[in-house]
């Protein structure tokens, strides 16, 4: 199923959300992605195929009915799935959302290059959190299924040259991209930008696995172990230093 002109494909939305942006946010997943990332945890979302079709007028006056509670922080946050697949209808979604004093944040992995992808983030995202996957492009292909390290790193270029601030989001997965080098490469590749507020360290867990053994899918991560405290403090205390804000999510 395909977005329409002013419809949006939602896997799901989640109200008063904390982990996907700053303040308290209204979270709008949306179905389909373009990887099919071996640990993600929301095997749901990947399929194109599914979700709810919802006109963008109802997520805007659902999002102006919480204005009180998103305070000076809060907003909108755009999900997935991959939400740049449907970022011809997030255009209109996110110019509306503007014009309501509404701050949009969207979660991507960054590999969609169309001129839509790029207006949202150059010009009408608020924020733009880029995961970013692995350190190489071998890595990359292992975790992800396709190639792509590129193409994000031209996306975050783009948005650093926009001037607009945008966060990072790693994954530590144990023996795939907790190794020293690959750390490294974050700090020499986006130690020194300007606009990038954060950079969040995600340990690796198996919260998702559920799903995908109720579609019939193989998690194909099984025998990765979960971050010790120990590898988690490690990368903390390598990157910190680099970067203005370095969490643990």
């Amino acid at each position: 199923m395909s977005p329409t002109e002013n419809k949006l494909i939602v896997h799901s939305i989640e109200s008063f959300g904390t982990h996907d942006g700053p303040g308290i946010r209204l979270v709008v997943f949306l179905q389909g992605c373009n990887l099919q990332c071996k640990y993600c945890q929301n095997a749901d979302t990947i399929a194109v195929k599914g979700g709810t079709p919802t006109e963008i007028g109802s997520l805007v006056k659902r999002a102006v009915n919480m204005k009180t509670y998103f305070g000076d922080d809060g907003g909108v946050t755009v999900s997935g799935g991959e939400p740049m697949l449907q970022s011809k209808v997030l255009i209109p979604f996110f110019e509306t959302l503007k014009k309501e004093g509404i701050h949009t944040n969207i979660d991507t992995n960054g590999l969609i290059r169309t001129p839509e992808a790029k207006q949202l983030i150059s010009e009408l995202s608020d924020l733009v959190m880029f995961d970013v996957k692995a350190t190489t492009e071998e890595g990359f292909k292992t975790i992800t299924g396709a190639k792509g390290l590129g193409r994000l790193i031209e996306n975050i270029q783009l948005r650093e040259q926009s001037q607009k601030p945008y966060w990072l989001r790693y994954v530590l997965v144990p023996d795939y991209t907790d190794s020293e080098e690959s750390l490294r490469w974050l700090i020499e590749t986006f130690s020194g930008n300007k606009y990038l507020e954060k950079l969040e360290i995600l340990p690796y867990h198996k919260l998702g696995t559920y799903k995908w053994e109720s579609l019939g899918m193989d998690y194909q991560f099984k025998e990765v172990k979960e971050n010790t405290p120990e590898q988690i403090e490690r990368a903390f205390e390598m990157l910190k230093p680099h970067f203005k804000d370095v969490i643990v999510k």
